[in-house]
């Protein structure tokens, strides 16, 4: 069996107390295994060359992204082409690929199982030429991602209290969708495709996702009167909404939810994009294609059985 050595990836701006705790307890806890590890800054730019370099150079065999989905997604897209291991300390506002894959919040217990579970291959998408390995979306929901991001404070309360502000100001955009058999126009209010069930914080937006199925999950929330649409939502999260074959009529759905491995979206109204949470610069069209056992993510052994 090979030898593990480890580094942990932290983002050094949000120093806060705990963020010393949790690093006193990553030296204590990898050093009484007698692993070897270095604990480096993650990078806002999103260019790990010289982690690439030094992973390259000293035969590092596991990176830890000590953050949330925006950090995992810059860690992961930059090393994915690597022979390594990716794990995950969730201590982000969301953490939806760690509840995703079932990775526990507790730091303590996340740490136990960089040690203790077993790295399985899970999928990844392209939208356009950027990446995402956990959800991404256009409207209602990437209008909270742009406004969360300017906000003083990044929690859940934050989140909520945006969540209900946009809400009250959303107005439907007109899509096309554009897949193998056919296309069709809808106007709605957001399009959310996901690799995993998780919208982060335990709301589960795509029920019967599967982080390694080769499959992308498509959830159009359409044009309805706005005191139904809280309901419409609730429905799709408590998975009451069944998959829908594409051959049936999606004239008379509030919110579609379909599987496939590929399709275009077109956004003629640009309506505005976030990817893995984090806002991005929209687009008049995205190619959106599913990239199957994309790269190896630790996970709880039982996952896998």
């Amino acid at each position: 069996m090979e030898e593990r050595k480890l580094i942990y990836l932290i983002n050094p701006i949000a120093g806060t107390r705990k963020k010393q705790q949790l690093r006193k307890m990553i030296e204590r806890e990898t050093s009484s295994r007698g692993l070897e590890y270095a604990i480096l800054p993650t990078h806002p730019s999103g260019n790990y060359d010289d982690v690439i370099d030094l992973i390259t150079a000293k035969g590092f065999t596991d990176v830890i992204a000590v953050g949330g989905d925006g950090t995992v997604n810059h860690v992961v897209q930059s090393m994915r082409h690597l022979p390594i291991r990716f794990g995950i300390l969730p201590v982000g506002s969301g953490n939806g690929l760690a509840l995703a894959a079932n990775i526990p919040l507790k730091l303590q217990a996340a740490l136990s199982l960089i040690f203790e579970g077993s790295a399985a291959r899970i999928d990844a998408f392209m939208i356009n030429q950027r990446f995402s390995c956990l959800l991404s979306g256009l409207g209602l929901d990437a209008r909270v991602a742009h406004e969360f991001a300017k906000a003083n404070s990044r929690g859940l309360i934050s989140y909520t209290q945006q969540s209900l502000l946009q809400f009250f100001k959303a107005q439907p955009y007109l899509f096309e969708i554009v897949l193998d058999q056919f296309s069709f126009f809808t106007d709605a209010f957001f399009i959310s495709v996901a690799n995993s069930n998780q919208f982060g914080n335990q709301v589960t937006i795509a029920p019967q996702a599967s982080l390694n199925d080769g499959l992308l999950d498509i959830v159009i929330v359409q044009k309805m009167h706005k005191a139904k649409l809280p309901f419409a939502i609730l429905k799709q999260i408590r998975g009451n909404n069944r998959l829908q074959e594409l051959v049936e009529s999606f004239t008379n759905k509030n919110i579609l939810y379909f599987q496939t491995p590929s399709l275009v979206i077109k956004n003629p109204k640009l309506a505005p994009l976030h990817i893995d949470g984090e806002p991005a610069t929209t687009d008049e069209s995205f190619k959106i294609e599913i990239l199957p056992s994309c790269f190896e993510l630790i996970q709880p052994i039982k996952n896998q059985l």
